[in-house]
């Protein structure tokens, strides 16, 4: 299995995601170490990212995940897949791709923005809420509060998918 972790920018994918990982000992991987320099300079610049800058990035996670698939390991990865498209084209990568989405409320996604150093500008929060399509009930996805804690976060993960609770 290989958990996505997803979510707009801040949501705290990247705290759970390893955290995740650490309590699972499965592999990590951060989605955003895989764009391309020009995405990164894109957002840094304030600029969103359409379609087109997005599919060698989610390619590259895809590949990830097939590695991991491919060597009969398992991991969770980061990635916003704020779009159905994007879920779909990372779900095809592997046997057993889950999805959980950190959902937060704007204002305190503002806030922790504004409170980290990142190339994501806290002025492209808009536009990541505008693209995001929450996943669909269809979906392998499982909605977390991301108010709440690690511990408890990890639990519902565990429960949700029936992941055994010793490492």
């Amino acid at each position: 299995m290989v958990i996505v972790v997803m979510g707009v920018s801040g949501s705290g994918k990247t705290t759970i995601g390893q955290s995740m990982a650490d309590a699972f000992g499965w592999d990590f991987q951060e989605g955003d170490a895989l764009h391309p320099q020009a995405n990164i300079d894109k957002m840094s610049a304030g600029i969103p990212l359409d379609d087109d800058d997005r599919w060698p990035w989610l390619d590259r996670i895809a590949a990830w995940i097939r590695s991991e698939n491919e060597n009969h390991r398992q991991g969770v990865v980061t990635c916003s897949a704020l779009k159905r498209t994007y879920r779909d084209r990372l779900r095809r990568a592997g046997d057993d791709v889950r999805f959980v989405y950190i959902q937060v409320p704007r204002d305190e996604l503002e806030r922790r923005t504004r409170q980290r150093i990142h190339f994501m500008p806290t002025s492209l929060l808009d536009s990541q809420l505008q693209t995001l399509e929450e996943p669909a009930a269809d979906e392998l996805a499982l909605t977390v509060c991301g108010e709440g804690t690690i511990e408890a976060m990890i639990a519902e993960v565990r429960q949700a998918f029936a992941l055994d609770s010793a490492r």
